[in-house]
């Protein structure tokens, strides 16, 4: 099969406002995803045609011959050094703030037109489909042709992470404008779909992420508390299964099935809101998770979760503040070498301080009374005191370790690698290197006195996060050498 049906291909234009660029990037994308839509319903109805069908992704393009110095106070919105620089974008109605805000810096800084114009990127028919909830992909063979003969499917080329994991080589000295390609962003918006039961939509711009469904009811009753208070400025709660309140009386009816990890929104029109994502237990899902969070850009998350304390002086319900990680999840080795530092990042660390202290009322020397900073183990073995004394309590003790879970070094580290400001406050549930152990009547006592405190402590700090302007919040700890301008 030779010939190819495409739509007409508008010629690229040039712009200097970003809102005007960004309605561009809107037509272009949705004259793909119509044709695609609508030539996938006649092959579905009528057979295989003698052409192969394909639509391409928008783009956004910058070139600049200048050196001109920018203000790099700021970590994002400008390129490296002089040359050509380009970004495949999808579901621009999804991102529009965001590719407003990233294209009016490029323009403010360089003071040179973005042209925008279609890709030589396919968009696979899974993607374009997705957009219509009538329309469902079948699986390979069950229909009478092969489907990749006549669609483009999902390429693993364009899918992956090779941007923010440093390995980009750039085609045709093209640089990358931003962390992700079209195809990586629209896989893991399926994916986020399908794991949380919520639609990318309703995530909000500052994430919780915990280990135990306890939080998820307290997280709820905050919500309505919040919907009940007209100056609160949060406008709805979300459920899985995308059930939407406003009125903090009514029920949700969430899904049927409790997803993987289900996720809770509590939006603010702004997107500036918290969501919740209970990961469950392990660093493979708290990879999974923030493997697709991150195109989402969030402005923060932060893991608040339960950890094992491993210091005699410290007590169950006590608070562990995390500003380093001994990372043996294993889950990362291959895209963040042990090697690197995962950094504390200064303002998360200070906002989840402050927020322990207005939460606890302590303050200074007291807050010590309650919370201790210093070194989290992340270990992908939930039954490591069972193993011989001599490895895993040798490494702990040698590393400083005061806490040890399953999740945060992974959350922290894959913050670092998506250049996502992180942080780490856990509580401590048990203690099993000095005999208390996590049993059914002791943990029922400790979550109904901590669970409450502990979640408000997180969104306390998330709230004060949101006042923080981005240039702030965006740490230029997490930029290598030659970023990319989108943030």
């Amino acid at each position: 099969m030779t010939a190819l049906l495409a739509p007409d291909a508008p010629a690229p234009e040039r712009f200097t406002d970003a809102v005007s660029a960004v309605d561009r990037l809107q037509q272009l994308y949705d004259g793909a995803v119509a044709f695609l839509c609508a030539r996938f319903a006649e092959v579905m109805a009528q057979g295989a045609p003698e052409a192969r069908i394909r639509a391409y992704y928008p783009e956004v393009r910058l070139t600049t011959t200048s050196h001109a110095q920018v203000d790099t106070r700021l970590s994002f919105g400008h390129v490296p050094s002089p040359g050509t620089y380009a970004a495949t974008i999808t579901r621009p109605d999804l991102f529009r703030n965001y590719l407003i805000q990233q294209i009016g810096l490029l323009l403010e800084n360089h003071r040179v037109p973005v042209t925008i114009g279609l890709s030589d990127t396919p968009m696979p028919v899974h993607f374009a489909v997705s957009n219509d909830a009538a329309i469902t992909v079948p699986q390979e063979g069950a229909t009478d042709f092969i489907l990749r003969d006549v669609f483009d499917v999902p390429d693993l080329n364009t899918t992956n992470d090779d941007i923010v994991n440093g390995t980009y080589a750039p085609p045709d000295g093209v640089g990358a404008l931003a962390p992700f390609t079209a195809q990586r962003v629209d896989y893991s918006l399926a994916r986020l779909a399908h794991y949380t039961a919520t639609d990318p939509e309703h995530f909000q711009n500052h994430v919780l992420f915990t280990n135990y469904q306890f939080y998820v009811s307290e997280f709820e009753a905050f919500a309505r508390a919040q919907l009940a208070d007209p100056d609160s400025g949060y406008s709805s709660f979300v459920s899985t299964g995308n059930a939407e309140i406003t009125d903090p009386a009514a029920p949700i009816l969430s899904a049927d099935k409790l997803p993987q990890m289900p996720s809770f929104h509590l939006k603010r029109p702004d997107g500036g809101g918290i969501t919740l994502v209970n990961i469950g237990v392990g660093p493979s899902n708290a990879k999974t998770a923030t493997d697709h969070i991150a195109v989402l850009r969030p402005h923060a998350w932060i893991m608040v979760g339960h950890c094992a304390g491993l210091r005699n002086t410290q007590a169950l319900g006590d608070f562990v503040l995390a500003h380093a990680y001994l990372r043996e999840d294993k889950v990362l080795d291959d895209d963040l070498p042990v090697w690197v530092p995962i950094p504390a990042l200064a303002e998360i660390q200070v906002a989840l301080q402050e927020a322990v202290a207005e939460l606890t009322e302590l303050e200074g020397y007291d807050l010590k009374r309650v919370m201790r900073t210093g070194t989290v183990a992340t270990l992908d073995n939930r039954n490591w005191e069972l193993r011989e004394q001599s490895g895993p309590v040798q490494r702990l003790s040698q590393s400083r370790a005061i806490a040890l879970d399953m999740e945060s070094g992974t959350i922290a580290a894959n913050g670092y690698r998506f250049r996502v400001p992180y942080g780490t406050l856990l509580c401590v549930s048990d203690k099993p290197l000095h005999g208390e152990l996590k049993l059914p009547g002791m943990a029922s006592d400790f979550y109904k006195t901590q669970v409450s405190r502990h979640l408000n402590i997180g969104i306390r700090a998330m709230e004060r996060l949101r006042t923080m302007p981005l240039e702030r919040l965006h740490s230029r700890k997490l930029r290598s050498f030659d970023e990319t301008p989108f943030l």
